[in-house]
């Protein structure tokens, strides 16, 4: 209804506020047309009545009388009492011959048009006859016939419908200024939201609306100043995460760098002597070259391992080829052989991992190498345990049930503020848990230590995307 391309909803409201109105006079003026209409036809039946039984008495004065009076019908003598202007009264006999007629003189009303004469008059018949019979014992003599002009029942309506017309054309516009100025001081702020809302697309976050007066405009208002305040926190967290992101960077350098020197370092000046020593026993003839070449050997099987380790922790095994399962047990055999029995490391899996997507698996090797390097690195525990489940759930809107992965790492270590050290990490896991759909804890283990949980609902992430897992 009424829809306008870039229109002011202010200008629409008023509109449609006008044009309910226009209907409401307009069937209020179509009552008190067929109010008048109605009113009318009774005032004509009763001078109907009236007419009919004056007659009556008329004719049977001429009966009983001696002699009686010739000016039978006397419809001079009843439009006196009953006359107004366009009303017609007349007395027909048996024969259907009209002996008298009286009309009321014309009305002073101006013409209807023509469009609402013949609209009138398709309506209310305004020209119809009313007839009563006159009746002297028991037998019908003639009957009294009262009508009314159609012009001047025409006019009469059209002056009504003229008033109304007039008071519609004041009215309207008047209550259209009122309804536009009341709908711009409510809408005012509008304004404001409006700003907000630029302010947010500027980047400013820290944009946040007033109370308003009008209950939907408050809240809009709560809405808002929540979204900006969440926004707020996620650009915070981003930018926190991405800071961390470079210093975690920067230390893994640092760390390669120290590897490198300190290991590879010196365990090359070791080679380049024992291979001198060797050349030197060699060229002399000594008998200690076997061991020389042995503690090369030893040497270079210490730097193989140390590479491998850096190398496992730059780029963790292909999961694609290996698998989750494969690849997972080889994280806990590593950690266990880099451990030197100083802390255990235990896997335990259960349930079918083959038809997880590849993207799913990816992280859920990467939460996985994150938690255990966490506990390893902070926990001071002797054992830790990497539990890992793919069941099935019940849900509540669909017959089917749905899977889920549960993923907990638990230790037994002594209970500290490690969520909080190693907030790189979590950080971390809980953007990535969060891609996926799932919800991350850390709380307290039931026998001491700490728990690690992760659920994360299969098929929801079935449709991550690619760059999530990178």
């Amino acid at each position: 209804m009424w829809t306008f391309p870039k229109s002011d909803l202010k200008y629409r409201l008023t509109l449609r506020v006008v044009a309910v109105s226009a209907v409401c006079f307009a069937a209020i003026s179509a009552y008190f047309l067929f109010d008048a209409d109605r009113s009318m036809r009774a005032r004509i039946d009763t001078v109907a009545e009236i007419t009919a039984r004056t007659l009556q008495l008329q004719h049977g004065k001429t009966q009983w009388i001696s002699q009686p009076r010739t000016d039978f019908p006397d419809l001079q003598d009843i439009a006196g009492s009953v006359m107004m202007p366009g009303l017609c009264m007349a007395y027909r006999d048996s024969s259907g011959d009209i002996l008298q007629r009286v009309c009321g003189g014309p009305p002073g009303d101006e013409a209807a048009p023509y469009l609402f004469a013949v609209l009138y008059r398709n309506l209310f018949d305004p020209g119809r006859e009313v007839l009563r019979p006159v009746q002297f014992r028991g037998a019908q003599v003639g009957e009294a016939v009262v009508s009314v002009d159609p012009a001047t029942l025409t006019s009469q309506a059209w002056r009504g419908a003229g008033r109304a017309m007039i008071v519609l054309a004041i009215a309207l516009p008047l209550l259209g200024g009122l309804v536009y100025a009341a709908l711009a001081r409510a809408l005012r702020p509008t304004r404001l939201i409006r700003a907000g809302l630029e302010r947010i697309v500027a980047d400013d976050l820290s944009a946040r609306l007033p109370r308003f007066d009008l209950a939907e405009l408050s809240a809009i208002r709560d809405v808002f100043n929540h979204l900006a305040e969440s926004l707020g926190m996620a650009l915070a967290e981003r930018n926190e995460l991405t800071r961390r992101l470079i210093a975690l960077q920067d230390d893994e350098r640092r760390h390669l760098a120290r590897e490198l020197h300190d290991e590879f370092g010196q365990s090359l000046a070791a080679i380049r002597a024992l291979a001198a020593s060797a050349r030197q026993g060699a060229a002399q003839g000594g008998s200690d070259v076997l061991a020389e070449c042995d503690g090369i050997a030893r040497m270079a099987g210490d730097m193989m391992e140390t590479l491998r380790g850096a190398l496992f922790r730059l780029r963790p095994p292909d999961i694609d080829e290996l698998g989750l399962v494969a690849s997972l047990e080889g994280l806990v055999a590593g950690w266990n052989g880099r451990s030197r029995g100083q802390s255990r490391f235990d896997i335990k899996l259960s349930g079918t991992f083959e038809d997880l997507p590849a993207e799913l698996a990816a992280n859920l090797y990467r939460i996985a190498q994150e938690a255990i390097t966490n506990a390893a690195k902070h926990a001071g525990a002797s054992r830790i345990n990497l539990d890992v489940a793919v069941r099935e759930v019940e849900t509540v809107h669909s017959d089917c049930p749905s899977r889920e992965i549960e993923l907990m790492v638990e230790d037994d270590g002594p209970q500290n503020d490690r969520p909080i050290k190693s907030g790189m990490g979590l950080l971390g896991m809980r953007e990535r848990v969060a891609a996926l759909g799932g919800a991350l804890t850390f709380e307290t283990g039931p026998g001491g230590g700490s728990v690690l949980r992760v659920v994360i609902p299969a098929e929801d992430a079935h449709g991550l995307k690619a760059e999530v897992a990178a």
